[in-house]
């Protein structure tokens, strides 16, 4: 994905971004960093760190919250809903040709290769939630013993 992108000047991380907020600002929202890192599934520090970036590319805008003055707002600038809807499209073609061999991406072999890779992922989801949390060790031994 990083090749595909890297004409338009973009890493997939940024992509993830630009595009999180892009769907966010469609459906009328102005996330702050901590409400895009939350939808985007990234870490708050890296879109903080992404978002610097990308303001100083000029793709998007970053201002004070009004609801409140410790959170930072995002918006898309012009520049920025130009290159993430370009990079949509390039993204959405690298996905149709990498899905090519299972019938594209609205094949009935795609279908059934998302369904069992969804029931792969619950699976696994489901197995890390029932586990106990592993044992802490102390991190210093008692006075005269040794580890």
């Amino acid at each position: 994905m990083d090749r595909a992108l890297a004409p338009l000047g973009l890493t997939s991380a940024q992509y993830a971004l630009l595009a999180s907020l892009y769907g966010l600002a469609r459906a009328g929202a102005r996330p702050s960093q901590r409400e895009l890192a939350d939808f985007a599934g990234l870490e708050p520090m890296s879109v903080s760190k992404l978002a610097r970036g990308l303001e100083r590319a000029g793709l998007l805008a970053r201002a004070a919250s009004s609801a409140d003055p410790r959170a930072v707002e995002l918006t898309l600038t012009p520049d920025g809903v130009d290159t993430v809807t370009t990079a949509v499209a390039t993204v959405r073609e690298l996905h149709g040709r990498l899905l090519a061999p299972l019938g594209g991406t609205r094949g009935a072999r795609h279908a059934e290769f998302a369904a069992t890779l969804k029931t792969l992922l619950d699976h696994v989801t489901a197995v890390n939630n029932t586990r106990p949390a592993p044992e802490t060790t102390p991190t210093t031994a008692a006075p005269g013993r040794r580890r």
